[in-house]
Formats: C-alpha cells, sequence, structure tokens
C-alpha cells in the first residue's frame, strides 16, 4: 500500500469510525508532557526561557517522531497495515470538527443562546459569555476553517509525506503552539520556539486548505488572496478568509481575551454570519473533506 493509499484509508476510516469518546486521547498525554515540562522549565531570564522553549521542540519532535516510527516498524506490512490506518485516525479530527461544530449550530437554530455559548466555548479560546447569534456563528465558522487546516490537513499532509512520524510530529508541535505559542508575559520567549515552528508546519497545508475550502465553496479565491494576509496569523488567514468569500461573509472583527479586548482585521465582505451561515460552513466544511480524499485518491492512482 502507498502512503497516499494509506492516507485514504486512514481518512475514510476516521471520518466513519470518530474516536472513541470514553478513551484518553494521544494528545492529551502530550499535553500533560507539555504542561509539565512549562512548570518546570519555564525560568529564569529572556534567554533561558527560550532556550527551555527550543528544548521543548526538540524533546516533542524526537519523542514524536520514535513513537511513530516505532509504532510503523512493528506494525510492518500486510494486515500490520490496518493497525498503521487505525492509529493514524488519532491524529485527524474530521469527525470531532465537524461534532463540535454541529453542537454549536444545534442549539443556535432553535434560539437557545446560552447552550450555544457553552457549545462554542469549548472550540474556542475567546470571551463567549455576551456573544449574540453573529458572534457565535462567526466564532464557529472561524474555528471550523482553521481547524480544517490543524486538524485535517496539516496533519494528513504530513501523513502522507512521512508516515506516522510525520503525522506525530506535526500533532506534537501543533499541540505545543496551541499551549505554549501564546504572546502573553509568561510564554511570549518560552513558546517563542514551538510557534515558529508551528507556522513552518502548517504553511502549506493552510494555502492547500484555503483552496480545498475554495473549491468546495465554488468561490472565494478572490477574498483568500487579497485577505489572508490580514490575519495575525501567517496561515491561520488563507483558510478562514477562503471560507469568508466562499460564504460572502465578513469574519474577524474585535473580540475580548479575558477580558481584554483584541482587535482583529476583518476577512471578506458583506454582513456578519447567521444561523443559516454556519450551517452552510458545514456543508462546505464536508465538500472541502471529500475534495481532500478525492485527491488523496488522485495521488494513490497516479503512484
Amino acid at each position: 500500500m502507498n502512503a497516499a493509499a494509506l492516507l485514504l484509508a486512514a481518512l475514510i476510516a476516521e471520518a466513519a469510525l470518530g474516536y472513541p469518546r470514553r478513551w484518553p486521547h494521544p494528545v492529551q498525554a502530550a499535553g500533560a508532557l507539555i504542561a509539565g515540562c512549562e512548570r518546570r522549565w519555564n525560568r529564569g531570564g529572556p534567554t533561558r526561557q527560550r532556550l527551555a522553549g527550543v528544548a521543548l521542540l526538540l524533546a516533542l519532535v524526537t519523542l514524536a517522531a520514535a513513537l511513530g516510527w516505532a509504532v510503523q516498524h512493528v506494525a510492518g506490512e500486510g494486515w500490520g497495515l490496518v493497525a498503521v490506518v487505525l492509529v493514524a485516525t488519532t491524529g485527524l479530527a474530521q469527525r470531532s470538527l465537524h461534532d463540535h461544530v454541529a453542537a454549536v449550530l444545534a442549539p443556535l437554530a432553535t434560539g437557545d443562546l446560552p447552550a450555544a455559548r457553552r457549545a462554542v466555548a469549548m472550540i474556542v479560546g475567546r470571551d463567549t459569555a455576551a456573544l449574540d447569534e453573529a458572534g457565535i456563528a462567526t466564532a464557529a465558522i472561524e474555528s471550523l476553517a482553521e481547524s480544517f487546516c490543524d486538524g485535517v490537513v496539516s496533519p494528513a499532509f504530513w501523513l502522507l509525506i512521512a508516515g506516522l512520524p510525520g503525522l506525530f510530529v506535526a500533532k506534537a508541535i501543533n499541540t505545543a503552539d496551541s499551549m505554549v505559542g501564546h504572546r502573553t508575559p509568561r510564554l511570549v520567549r518560552f513558546g517563542w520556539a514551538c510557534a515558529r515552528a508551528d507556522d513552518v508546519v502548517n504553511w502549506l497545508p493552510a494555502r492547500l486548505s484555503g483552496a480545498l475550502i475554495c473549491v468546495a465553496g465554488r468561490g472565494g479565491w478572490r477574498t483568500m488572496v487579497r485577505d489572508a494576509g490580514r490575519h495575525a496569523s501567517p496561515n491561520g488567514g488563507w483558510p478562514e478568509a477562503a471560507m469568508a468569500g466562499a460564504l460572502g461573509r465578513r469574519l474577524g472583527g474585535a473580540v475580548s481575551y479575558d477580558g481584554e479586548p483584541a482587535r482583529r482585521a476583518i476577512l471578506g465582505d458583506g454582513p456578519t454570519p447567521s444561523v443559516a451561515d454556519l450551517r452552510r460552513a458545514l456543508r462546505v466544511y464536508r465538500r472541502a473533506c471529500i475534495g481532500l480524499w478525492i485527491a488523496t485518491g488522485a495521488v494513490a492512482w497516479a503512484l
């Protein structure tokens, strides 16, 4: 089985099976390790903090690559590839991302804003207590678009390029960035290396994600190219601007984090999203996932 065929099998299996909710996810173990290292290593002056962050990154990459190689080596060929496919599904998030956003849509569609706020708080870091329908829909759509890159396209890309070691390394870096890659006084130096590594790992997948969203949404190219660079992240703007263009809606704008206001660039044109636009965004997302399957299948056939 070539790498693309293995990836296609993993994508289909993950979409069909998801991940058992009662089982602890491997990312939780990585998160516990990162949190422990941050508590113990993030001390001293600026130089020591940066060096400690580099050490964390090197340790994560080494452990993740070694674990991926070990699983792949032990599984071998033949029926062992079934185990590789099943393990690979733990690094993909098509099903769980869809389910989390659908959990926001359900109460929002019935006008239950408190329940919708609780659901969207599970997938975004901004303050949600005062969000109205447009604010909830905007937050969910932005998370859906950005996580399509982080949780689907990027791990798929690195699984294709470097097998389970590539997948595990990409997930470890993404997890570290989400935990320590923040510009807060405590983490701005310690998390610098992990944040920059995440930018590198997601550079091409972010642009592929934007393209897949534009194809799935039958438009949005102009908005993506025009507005992607306005985003604070060098990568996050591509899938988010693509989704804004595909929907013909405006994303971004002012939000708050822990009570502190944060200004963000506006992506796209038109009115702010509604519950109907969130429903449309989920349809675009499903088509984009299928587009990824088709592209992967084409590569598998060519190889």
